[in-house]
């Protein structure tokens, strides 16, 4: 099954980091990165530029209004993800929780629902 491992932490915290520290960060990414992809459970992922440069679209009425900026202000931004193969919640739980940033923030995991062409099974939850 596929889940995707959504890495949240406030932007502040890596501001803040010493050129050092930060370093440390990235170089553990990169190892946890190369040993997902030995494993065969890493399938995709990548950083996202700052919340500053996000752009947020609604619609409604049938009008579309852009916003500068995340969907919704909170503590910790959606900093990027993995997208990995996982037996069950448990193993892609294990994975999650040796993301660095779990330790600075919080790391949210979602099922991914796959179609295959037929949306007549979607969930409306």
């Amino acid at each position: 099954m596929q889940y995707l491992l959504l890495i949240y932490d406030e932007e502040s915290i890596w501001k803040n980091m010493s050129e050092a520290e930060s370093g440390k960060m990235f170089a553990e990414y990169m190892a946890f990165t190369a040993d997902i992809k030995k494993s065969g459970h890493f399938i995709a992922g990548d950083a996202l530029q700052g919340v500053r440069t996000a752009t947020t679209v609604r619609v409604r009425d049938g009008k579309t209004a852009m916003t500068d900026g995340p969907f919704a202000e909170t503590r910790e931004q959606l900093g990027g993800y993995y997208l990995i193969e996982a037996k069950d919640l448990d193993e892609a739980s294990k994975i999650a929780a040796r993301i660095p940033s779990a330790r600075i923030g919080s790391i949210e995991i979602r099922p991914i629902m796959t179609y295959a062409g037929d949306f007549s099974t979607v969930r409306k939850d």
